[in-house]
């Protein structure tokens, strides 16, 4: 059987990866605009704590990735202190690069954008106050650069101009990855809990059609062993009468009671073996031929024609008589729509089985074709879509999918996947 995945990463795990990337971005950016400013522009700057605060932040950024390797959870808490290390680096930074006159200083939106959109409100509000008090400590106190006010760029653009627009595609890039991601992150967790509710809800459904089921196999013991006796006497009576039309009749009931005994018999007999035993693999074709087998006892009046393509004659899969049963249903459903040249089909693709069964009946009706499988939906006047439902389950279990076409030449084609065992 496949190894079973790790779990998945929590929020505030992936946030913390996407502040992480975040952080790498900007101070490689603002070390390069150091260096650019330092060697082309000629900035006045106390070069030591520049770069030392640079360095800092990265190891902090080195500090974290190994962080995020260890197994203990990463809090809303971890990440509040992550930002306002952030935030201190960054008015570290601005204290020596010219304090409010830098026009990098907007920067502390990113932070405060972040804050708000992955933790809680009173987080949020710590970031945002942090944010506006730095600010309001730069217009008043920091070391300034000349050159951002009188430097100018063809003679018409400032420095201060060029440095809010480099802000600006800087500070745009990052809000929109990080929102972008975690809008991303929503609605894939929205859509694994609607998996996850549907699939609790398939759940319930299958097992109190298996309750209902088991005892129903219980009451149904009685009146077939009652039949059977009284069918035994009426083919005794017909041979007495020397009528051999109502002999084999009689004869054919006598199998069809015997087979519903023993598939009665053999249910209750595997319900519990069922739970301990494991899937066991076989070749796929010497299966499906014993499954056909089995059908055409109970479907006497079929024409079939089974198709084992070339390459799929060593396939093999893992089954159990779940999966047989499903497999059973979906040939009845086949056999119900027409009787008359039902095409299996038997193919290896991939990694994976692929069983057709095309029949020649009405075709699926496209308002239920999607719903099919989903809930207790029948195309069948008489149906009550359990058989499908309860399919779809099976095989959906055992990693594969069933499917439901409307054949372009008419009637229905069933698709089955299911997982290639590989030995």
């Amino acid at each position: 059987m496949n190894q079973p995945l790790p779990p998945p990463l929590s929020t505030p795990h992936r946030n913390l990866i996407r502040l992480t990337i975040a952080r790498g971005i900007t101070w490689t950016g603002f070390l390069i605009l150091i260096i650019f400013g330092l060697e082309i522009i000629g900035f006045q700057l106390n070069v030591l704590p520049v770069i030392s605060i640079i360095i800092a932040m990265g190891l902090v950024n080195v500090a974290t990735w190994w962080r995020l390797g260890q197994s203990h959870p990463v809090t809303d808490t971890e990440n509040l202190i992550h930002l306002l290390v952030d935030i201190a680096g960054l008015t570290m930074l601005f204290f020596h690069t010219g304090g409010s006159t830098n026009p990098f200083v907007p920067y502390y939106l990113v932070p405060v954008t972040m804050a708000a959109a992955t933790l809680p409100w009173r987080y949020a509000w710590v970031i945002a106050a942090v944010g506006m008090g730095c600010y309001s400590f730069l217009m008043v106190f920091y070391e300034p650069v000349p050159q951002l006010a009188t430097y100018e760029l063809g003679g018409r653009i400032s420095l201060h101009v060029i440095g809010m627009w480099l802000n600006f595609g800087l500070s745009a890039s990052l809000v929109t990855y990080f929102i972008y991601k975690m809008a991303h992150a929503l609605r894939t967790r929205d859509q694994a809990l609607s998996t996850t509710r549907e699939a609790a809800l398939r759940s319930e459904q299958v097992l109190a059609v298996a309750s209902q089921a088991a005892g129903t196999a219980h009451e149904l013991g009685t009146p077939l062993s009652t039949m059977a006796v009284l069918l035994s006497e009426m083919r005794e009576d017909a041979k007495d009468r020397n009528d051999p039309q109502l002999e084999d009749d009689l004869a054919l009931l006598r199998s069809q009671v015997d087979t519903c005994k023993q598939r009665l018999q053999a249910m209750v007999a595997a319900a519990d073996r069922r739970r301990m035993e494991q899937p066991q693999p076989i070749n796929a074709a010497q299966w499906l031929e014993e499954i056909v087998q089995r059908w055409l006892v109970v479907r006497p009046d079929v024409q079939h024609s089974v198709e084992v393509t070339p390459g799929a004659e060593q396939a093999s899969m893992l089954v159990d008589t779940t999966l047989e049963q499903a497999l059973m249903n979906l040939l009845n459903n086949a056999a119900d729509a027409c009787p008359d040249d039902i095409e299996i089909t038997l193919e290896q693709r991939d990694q994976e089985v692929l069983i057709d069964i095309r029949d020649h009946g009405g075709g699926v009706p496209m308002a239920v074709a999607d719903q099919l499988g989903e809930t207790f939906i029948s195309t069948k006047s008489k149906g009550m879509g359990i058989g499908l439902f309860l399919t779809h389950a099976t095989i959906n279990r055992f990693g594969g999918g069933v499917s439901l076409y409307n054949h372009e030449d008419g009637g229905t084609l069933t698709e089955v996947r299911l997982p290639l065992h590989l030995t």
